[in-house]
């Protein structure tokens, strides 16, 4: 894609600006993580789906990705809380209450949360969202099957209100995002799907792969859903613009690509070309995915959204699959403030990270700048690689069809794309990253697959929750000595949804300006807090807060305190007790 002069003169930018920027230049601490996973009693295992008859193998290998995890505060308490996913037929969910010492107690049966892999269908994907603005926050489970809704009844209980809820469409749903699309006040909600809606369990029809590596036309694509506030949602897939979608939908992000207030949202695509939608803002988008980032042919896997270099522009992070089977690079979108985005992985070191799944953006040593950690890894098993196998299946055999899953070689105990190190980039300065992950401890090589960021205990240090494939859960304390000072920031929306998702928050300290928006599940497999936390070197005090909300309203906030969280409601401001 030829760069517009803006992403020409950034591009340029990136590898010969200056690092002795403000926040990098001062930044002297060493980002450290510890993981305690056993210790604070959320060490998981995943199993993936076990599917019976010839095709089993295969299909259990292009279902591996339903292991993710969600932080959200279901009690009110001000801590956020932990949901996991299993996969296989009659294993339980998991909903971890944290007790605010880095230590969590399994509620799940008293919540009410614990189904969803029944034998006709499996869970892929979860999602905290209020979606009737009572205060209290709602459970989406998203499955290759029907999704399931829980109602927060209060007192720690969940209510099964899928029957009522209007999602009663089938669908192969990988993911899942909830975003006030028509600023009504009330959050909505886009499911990705991967395959096309087809019961991979019963298999009518075996014709269920991808019809074209690079370029398939026959997956789920996405559909979304109108939020009535009264428990009822309405498909309006069609009316706003994404009925034609037929990619194979990995990850879904949202957010103010514009800068108009309203919500425009980027759709990864595993096989077939990503898409970037922008709003219209009357209920309808726009697909300018030729004009804005180009057609492509890669994996995308992720979806992840932030203003990395504090320009005020929100980019996107797309893992990709760059090892020794495809060597595609993966796509960080620096936004160039005019409908476009430059691809820019490689100037700025976050192209490569083997097989990627999950990204997630965060200041972890609270400099000023966002930290990227990315997961990896497909399938880690015996010492024969499947690869080649595969390989010699499609040479030897032209002409294949290879949609038909009993076409594709057994994986057995082989391994596919495994015992990949985890890679965590440094941000200097929004020029360039630097890959840290040995000395930050965070290079495992499980099978990742999703990502919860959150400041589970408070303490100003991010900590992150990963999930694996059929391994046990990793979770990492973030224990930097030596960070910058920092803020967290909780909304409550009136006019806006209530849970503030699409918010947008802007900060200035020390001269720098950090802008950061609330969002409702970005990143595969994983959502992290929707409490905002900005780090901000050495700045003392802020020197301006300002709230956009999504009804428009915009806010300046006095007395935002360093070192804490300050909670803002719309219209009130800064709540002081």
């Amino acid at each position: 894609m030829k760069l517009s002069p803006t992403g020409a003169r950034f591009a340029l930018a990136a590898i010969a600006a200056p690092l002795a920027v403000w926040g990098w230049a001062e930044a002297t601490a060493t980002i450290k993580f510890t993981e305690m996973a056993a210790k604070a009693g959320i060490q998981t295992n995943h199993h993936t789906r076990v599917f019976p008859g010839k095709a089993a193998d295969v299909l259990r290998m292009f279902t591996s990705g339903g292991s993710s995890g969600a932080a959200g505060d279901y009690d009110g308490d001000g801590l956020d809380d932990l949901f996991v996913t299993d996969s296989d037929n009659g294993k339980p969910n998991h909903l971890f209450h944290n007790n605010g010492d880095m230590t969590f107690t399994e509620v799940t049966d008293k919540a009410g949360v614990a189904k969803g892999n029944d034998p006709k269908s499996i869970v892929a994907d979860a999602l905290w969202f209020d979606y009737d603005n009572d205060g209290k926050e709602d459970l989406l489970v998203a499955r290759f099957g029907t999704p399931i809704l829980y109602h927060n009844e209060g007192g720690g209980k969940f209510k099964d209100v899928s029957a009522g809820s209007g999602f009663t469409r089938f669908g192969n749903t990988i993911a899942a995002v909830s975003f006030d699309y028509d600023n009504d006040g009330l959050t909505d909600v886009m499911f990705g799907n991967y395959f096309k809606p087809l019961n991979l369990i019963e298999l009518p029809d075996p014709h269920v792969l991808p019809n074209d590596l690079d370029n398939a036309i026959n997956g789920g694509g996405v559909t979304l859903w109108h939020n009535d506030g009264k428990g009822k949602f309405t498909d309006v897939t069609d009316k706003a613009g994404f009925g034609k979608l037929t990619g194979w939908t990995l990850d879904l992000g949202h957010g103010d690509f514009d800068n108009d207030g309203d919500q425009d949202i980027y759709i990864a695509c595993d096989y077939g070309t990503d898409r970037i939608f922008f709003n219209n803002g009357n209920g309808t988008f726009t697909d300018t995915t030729e004009k804005s980032i180009g057609f492509d042919t890669r994996k995308g896997m992720n979806a992840e959204v932030t203003d990395y270099d504090n320009d005020g522009y929100l980019d996107i992070y797309v893992t990709n699959i760059t090892d020794e089977y495809m060597k595609e690079c993966n796509m960080l979108w620096h936004n160039n403030h005019d409908g476009t985005f430059t691809d820019i992985s490689k100037e700025t070191n976050t192209c490569a990270t083997l097989w990627g799944w999950a990204a997630k953006f965060g200041d972890f040593d609270n400099d000023g700048w966002p930290d990227l950690y990315v997961v990896n890894g497909l399938r880690s098993a015996g010492k024969e690689n499947y690869i080649p196998v595969l390989l010699n299946n499609l040479l030897l055999k032209p002409g294949m069809d290879f949609t038909d899953v009993r076409n594709w070689p057994d994986i057995g105990g082989m391994t596919w794309s495994g015992y990949q190190k985890k890679k965590m980039f440094h941000n200097l300065a929004g020029q360039t990253f630097k890959e840290i992950s040995g000395e930050a401890g965070t290079d495992n090589e499980m099978d990742g697959r999703g990502l919860s960021v959150a400041d589970f205990n408070h303490d100003g240090k991010l900590d992150i929750f990963q999930v694996n494939a059929d391994q046990k859960a990793i979770f990492y304390k973030g224990v930097t000595e030596g960070g910058g000072n920092w803020a967290q920031f909780k909304l409550t929306g009136t006019k806006s949804n209530r849970d503030a998702i699409g918010a947008r928050i802007t900060v200035k300290a020390a001269g720098l300006t950090q802008m950061r928006e609330v969002d409702g599940g970005n990143g595969y497999a994983g959502q992290s807090s929707k409490t905002v936390h900005i780090g901000i070197g050495k700045a003392t005090k802020f020197d301006s807060v300002e709230i956009r909300w999504p009804s428009g309203l915009v806010e300046k906030i006095n007395g935002a305190a360093i070192g804490k969280i300050n909670k803002i409601t719309e219209g009130k401001g800064l709540q002081t007790k």
